[in-house]
């Protein structure tokens, strides 16, 4: 089912759709600063088995999406440097490493105990987020024609009986993160995407 949200003021009623398909176990499909993802809570332990399952990820792959710095760093250790590092390039089209505090259930960590952690700029993804009060575990929506990626009528169509929910948040770009890891100290890029690191 395809849900319209604007990024200019998500209306609380669409949100409220997502969040409800959020807390009974249900992936969606949302926006985020390029390819579209999706998504489920960090709280449905069996969704997050479902969701990886659909792309054929590792736990290693996946990320957590937070509304901002405050909740990541309940989910992740983040020293003095890390966190300045996080506050130059938040929200943003980066995708940060970081080791994974006590809070993130095994299931969603690699064997390392890290997490990508991820703030996008995208305002309907940070809203889900906020409302839901939990990080979402997201990953990529990947096809090798583009438009599967980045059109929510089209991403609809292909995965709208797999999925709770597609939200339509507008077009998406064709272009991934810039992934970033912050755990030993210095900042190493592990690919790079959207985004020039400050």
């Amino acid at each position: 089912m395809l849900t319209k949200i604007y990024p200019r003021n998500p209306s609380e009623r669409e949100l409220r759709k997502v969040v409800a398909a959020l807390e009974c176990g249900g992936i969606v499909v949302y926006p985020t600063d390029g390819v579209y993802a999706f998504g489920c809570s960090l709280g449905a332990p069996k969704t997050v088995d479902r969701l990886l399952g659909l792309r054929g990820k590792e736990r290693r792959e996946a990320t957590l999406v937070f509304d901002g710095i405050a909740r990541l760093a309940e989910y992740c250790r983040v020293d003095n440097a890390a966190f300045r590092v996080l506050k130059r390039n938040l929200p943003g089209p980066f995708t940060f490493l970081l080791p994974a505090s006590s809070r993130v259930p095994d299931r969603a960590l690699s064997r390392r105990k890290t997490i990508g952690a991820h703030i996008p700029a995208n305002p309907i993804a940070r809203a889900i987020v906020e409302m839901l009060g939990a990080p979402l575990v997201s990953v990529s929506v990947k096809d090798e024609q583009t438009e599967y990626t980045t059109d929510p009528e089209l991403i609809d169509e292909r995965y709208g009986r797999t999925v709770a929910l597609v939200v339509d948040g507008g077009m998406g770009e064709a272009s991934f993160t810039t992934v970033v890891d912050l755990t030993d100290g210095e900042p190493v890029l592990l690919r790079e995407g959207r985004g020039e690191l400050r």
